[in-house]
Parts: C-alpha cells; structure tokens; sequence
C-alpha cells in the first residue's frame, strides 16, 4: 500500500530551534496513529510540518501527494483542504452560531449553492450526533460538544486526514471515551487519523499504532505498553521547544 504521508530524514525546526531531527514516519491511507510525548516534545511541531505551518527544512517529506520541500505558496491553500485539522482550544467564531461557522469555511473554500452548503452541514453534524445543534452558540455548548463540532467542521471538505492536536486534553474521561469512539467511527468509514496526545488512558483503552516523541527524535513504540511504562517512557527523556 502507498503511503499517503511520508517522512524520511526529516529535521523539523521551529524557527532557528531544531525540535526534531532525523524523522522517519510513514503512514498508510486509513491508518489510525498517536503522537505521543511531553508537553514540549515536539507533537505540535511534527501536525504543523504536516500542514505546512513549518516548512520542511531538510529531508524528504510528501503528504496527500504534495512534496513537502518544493511545496509552492499557491499550493498549500489545496493541501490544507485535503486535511482536516482539529485544536485542542476549538477556535469557534464565538459571534456566530454553529452553522454560520462552517457557512463561512465553506464559502471561504469556494461552496457558492446555498442548499449544497446546507446539506453538507447537517451531513457533518450528523456524523458526530449534533445535528440539532447548528442554531445554537458555541458558548451554549459543553466542552465534549464544542469538540465534537470542530471534528463535524475538520470534515466539511471531506479531508483525506484528519490531525488532530491534543483533542481530549480539556475533557473528562467520559467524554473523551465518547470523542474517541467518534474518530473510530470516522476512521471505520477509511480516513487517515493521526492524533497527537498524552492521554495515555485512552490509548490503553483504544490501542493504535503509537510513535513516541523522545529526545528530538520519534520512535515506534510497543501499543501494549502497559500504562505505568507509557509514564516511564516520558519520564526518561528530554523535553525540546514545541
């Protein structure tokens, strides 16, 4: 199978800071991945290589078909689309309802037919069970809702990939449990997801493939390390800039 992103020799840097060096990572269309590490580690630092925040400034890298080294200005706006990108923080219009958010990412992608724009809105809120929630708010909903509606917003253009940075670091663990039975429901139906995250109890609970972030550099690691040993693991290394 050909992997849809492909890391080889990598050195990412955040500005003039080298967060991490040598990467090799390749992943396969409907592959579900964690990026684990301390704060700090570098997880942040490899999602934005993968979407082009940070330039990739040595070594080979491709995502989506993109080349991540000759990637042209004019391109990235395309490559973004193939991705969905999730935050920890939201970063919800707080102005406007739900559904004149993903209005205004629709249109701002180039959708012009109101009725098209309107389908493609319930059919995301239906994927993540709120599709009663588009008049409403983002101050009207809980944090898990709130998070739910970023993953329903990351699908709008129908991502290859989803990245997602930290997306239960605010939540309870009930309604993490709740989230991550969303992105295997997401991942099921063949989407790519990669999730950055120290929720360590999650990963025991819904074991993937994991990479670890570790002294400016990743690894793959065993995915039935018993949770104590996942704590360990952080605990032996040096955390870089993130």
């Amino acid at each position: 199978m050909e992997p849809i992103i492909e890391l080889k020799d990598a050195d990412i840097y955040q500005r003039d800071t080298l967060v991490l060096k040598n990467v090799n990572l390749s992943v396969n269309k409907g592959e579900f991945l964690y990026i684990i590490g301390k704060v700090g580690s570098g997880k942040s630092s490899l999602l934005k290589t993968f979407y082009n925040e940070l330039p990739l400034i040595s070594g080979t890298g491709f995502i989506c078909g993109y080349n991540l080294e000759r990637i042209r200005t004019k391109e990235i706006p395309f490559l973004r689309r193939r991705l969905g990108i999730i935050f920890q923080d939201f970063q919800l219009l707080t102005d406007r309802t739900v559904d004149k958010n993903f209005e205004f990412v629709l249109k701002a992608t180039g959708w012009t037919k109101e009725k098209e724009i309107k389908e493609r809105i319930h059919e995301v809120l239906s994927i993540v069970q709120m599709e009663h929630s588009g008049s409403r708010m983002p101050h009207q909903l809980s944090g898990g809702e709130q998070q739910r509606i970023v993953i329903a917003r990351a699908l709008l253009n129908n991502p290859e990939i989803l990245l997602a940075d930290e997306p239960t670091g605010n939540l309870d663990p009930e309604t993490s449990e709740a989230l991550l039975n969303v992105f295997l429901e997401i991942n099921r139906e063949g989407k790519t997801i990669i999730m950055a995250t120290h929720d360590y109890p999650i990963i025991q609970k819904f074991p993937a493939r994991t990479v670890i972030c570790e002294a400016g550099t990743i690894k793959e690691i065993d995915n039935n390390t018993p949770l104590v040993d996942f704590e360990s693991l952080l605990d032996e290394f040096p955390t870089a800039e993130d």
